[in-house]
């Protein structure tokens, strides 16, 4: 798909042909807009993304926003990538605040990509590129590329097969820099699993997880190389300010829990 362009050219409608055949096209999403909100759809009472109509750039839902707690881990990323677009809450967060950050994001639903517009997700250009592709092959094809990855990619039926694998979360820390860090949204009723196979591709002392307190999610957040040797003030303090002016409760919160799981990595055996 081209800088710029939203409805895309023959290449990736080639590749998304050869991707799907034989499985069925992916299922068109909706939206429905209700109450001062506007949400993304595939059935009734099952909302992918969700926006405040007027307020089409806050970060709304809950969980999205402790992701961006990898900031704690890396406040400056150069490349910042995304599997799942949605409603592109956190891609336009992400366009808005960190204005020296590229952000390179994939969904593999062409029609989800269609109704960008209808949440004010801007067009690509130099900083923002969306990519129609299957977000297993995007990860696994770009090695050392990304400093911070967000992982939230559903379908109708949850977190896909072939973003819940060994080789996918593999892929995912090989796609990482050296001190980079991945996290993921887990709305699955068995996150023990995904837990596991993040374990086995980081190491057990680089992976944490903290529970969506408002929320049935889990955000988990694993990384390469060795955490920040600060405490927890410091650890929000490197964030960037309009950042932490938009998330204050989300930075002192997961801080806590990074200092506290990095004093039992150093006790642990």
């Amino acid at each position: 798909m081209g800088q710029g362009d939203d409805t895309g050219g023959a290449s990736w409608w080639t590749r998304w042909l050869a991707h799907w055949r034989g499985r069925g096209a992916p299922k068109r999403p909706y939206v429905r807009r209700h109450d001062g909100f506007t949400s993304l759809q595939f059935v009734r009472r099952q909302t992918q993304s969700r926006m405040v109509s007027g307020d089409p750039d806050r970060l709304l839902v809950d969980y999205t926003r402790t992701m961006f707690a990898a900031l704690l881990w890396q406040p400056a990323p150069a490349v910042l990538g995304m599997i799942g677009l949605g409603g592109g809450s956190q891609a336009k967060f992400a366009y808005r605040q960190l204005p020296d950050t590229r952000i390179e994001v994939v969904e593999n639903n062409p029609h989800v990509v269609a109704l960008r517009a209808e949440f004010g997700v801007p067009a690509d250009d130099t900083r923002l590129e969306v990519v129609i592709d299957d977000g297993a092959r995007f990860v696994a094809s770009r090695p050392g590329r990304f400093d911070l990855l967000l992982v939230d990619g559903y379908d109708e039926h949850g977190i896909p097969a072939a973003l819940s694998s060994q080789a996918f979360y593999d892929a995912c820390r090989d796609a990482l820099v050296a001190d980079g860090v991945l996290a993921c949204n887990l709305y699955v009723r068995d996150p023990e699993t995904h837990v596991a196979r993040l374990r086995q591709a980081f190491g057990n002392a680089q992976v944490l997880v903290v529970d969506e307190p408002k929320m049935s999610n889990r955000v988990a957040f694993a990384w390469r190389g060795p955490l920040p040797a600060l405490e927890a003030e410091a650890l929000v303090a490197r964030v960037p300010e309009p950042v932490r002016a938009l998330l204050p409760e989300v930075f002192v919160r997961i801080a806590a829990r990074v200092v506290r799981h990095r004093t039992m990595a150093a006790r642990a055996p």
